[in-house]
């Protein structure tokens, strides 16, 4: 079982504000995550016996609970209520009625079909803020579509610039159109705070993946308006900005080099040994060295293969090159520079300790920080029925019995 020691001490930006998260998966839960990192009490609602599929994906500890969970679960308080009952849904309401905030990621339409919209919710609480996530939004011709992030990421544009010229289109191994979402929810619950704060009023964000994703995408629309250009996929480069590309070594690793300032490029070029590329008029802007990425990338591939890629980075550190290795996982929790930046917390589950990552950005008066790993299903359902909601224990047992909880 997870321990759940008592709450470190500091104040916290977002003490006081209390969150009721409904749903499953990545994107509303990550939103919460990152609200609970900052001080929220959020109260997540989960499906009795099951609850979040998280719970069960990707790699799996020796209790049966994904070390995910742990993760995307910390500092939250979890009760089950089953939303397909009236009996479940009339408790969602009462929690409702006493929160700031609730965060749903259902299909569009879902809420409201429960008696749960936000436009009943906020006529018992008119200052609650509903942070809606989907994967098209709550309106528009695709609102109804299933919305997972790896087709999103798709119809947002993100796919398409991925990958290599004339291949597949590629994805990280990760699911970023959820994150990024997760990080708009949280964004957009921040400012609605703000905004009640004047006015008293609380609002619906309307967090979409496709949308999340979009907003990345950079200057790709002002490109195509005025210039009819499309924007491709361009491999491990990244179009009309030259060098920054990604080069073999001589110990078979992979060097990332960013020398596309015209005084950069110059040092870059004369530590690799081509004087004649650093001081040719050709490649004194960016412009004239896009033309001529081919003899540049070459120039840097052979002098790399020549050295390890610690010594690479050396001798571009020494030269105030932008340069850096790929690091792995491995890579990144034997890194000094993500240790000195406090990049890692640790819980205890099971009697062991677990390395989580810690959440950016960084407070100077008021850091986030992880109270409590992801807790086991319902672990606070007493607390929050019963002391909060102030159901006696004979209700909470006959809910049980009911299996409503």
């Amino acid at each position: 079982m997870a321990s759940e020691p008592q709450p470190a001490s500091g104040a916290r930006p977002l003490d006081g504000v209390r969150v009721l998260e409904l749903g499953q998966l990545m994107a509303g839960p990550f939103a919460g995550t990152i609200l609970g990192y900052f001080g929220a009490e959020v109260i997540k609602v989960e499906p009795p016996g099951t609850g979040d599929a998280v719970r069960r994906w990707r790699v799996i500890d020796d209790d049966g609970t994904s070390v995910w969970w742990r993760t995307l679960g910390r500092n939250k308080k979890c009760i089950t209520v089953d939303l397909r009952q009236e009996q479940g849904r009339a408790l969602v309401r009462r929690l409702a009625a006493r929160c700031d905030v609730l965060i749903e990621n259902f299909r569009p339409g879902t809420m409201e079909r429960w008696g749960l919209g936000p436009e009943e919710l906020q006529t018992a609480n008119p200052e609650l803020i509903c942070a809606r996530v989907s994967g098209y939004g709550q309106t528009g011709p695709y609102s109804s579509k299933p919305g997972y992030a790896s087709v999103c990421e798709g119809v947002g544009g993100m796919r398409y610039v991925n990958g290599i010229p004339g291949e597949r289109p590629m994805r990280p191994n990760l699911s970023l159109g959820d994150s990024l979402t997760g990080l708009h929810a949280a964004f957009g619950v921040v400012l609605a705070i703000l905004e009640r704060q004047r006015s008293g009023r609380g609002q619906i964000i309307d967090a979409t993946i496709t949308e999340s994703v979009f907003n990345m995408m950079e200057a790709v629309v002002s490109e195509y308006d005025r210039c009819g250009v499309v924007r491709e996929p361009s491999g491990s480069t990244i179009t009309g900005i030259v060098p920054t590309n990604t080069y073999l070594c001589r110990d078979n690793k992979y060097v990332i080099i960013g020398g596309s300032g015209d005084s950069i490029y110059r040092r870059l070029m004369t530590t690799a040994d081509r004087l004649d590329l650093a001081e040719d008029p050709r490649l004194a802007t960016n412009d004239g060295r896009v033309k001529h990425q081919d003899e540049i990338d070459q120039a840097l591939a052979d002098w790399t293969a020549t050295l390890t890629m610690a010594e690479v980075i050396e001798q571009l550190d020494e030269a105030r090159v932008p340069a850096g290795p790929i690091n792995s996982v491995v890579d990144i929790v034997n890194d000094p520079h993500f240790q000195a930046r406090g990049m890692f917390e640790e819980v205890e589950v099971g009697g062991r300790p677990l390395k989580i990552p810690a959440i950016s950005p960084k407070l100077s008066l008021t850091p986030g920080r992880t109270d409590w790993p992801g807790p086991d299903l319902g672990s606070h359902t007493q607390e929050i029925l019963g002391d909060f909601l102030g159901l006696s224990a004979d209700e909470i047992e006959q809910l049980q019995r009911d299996e409503v909880i």
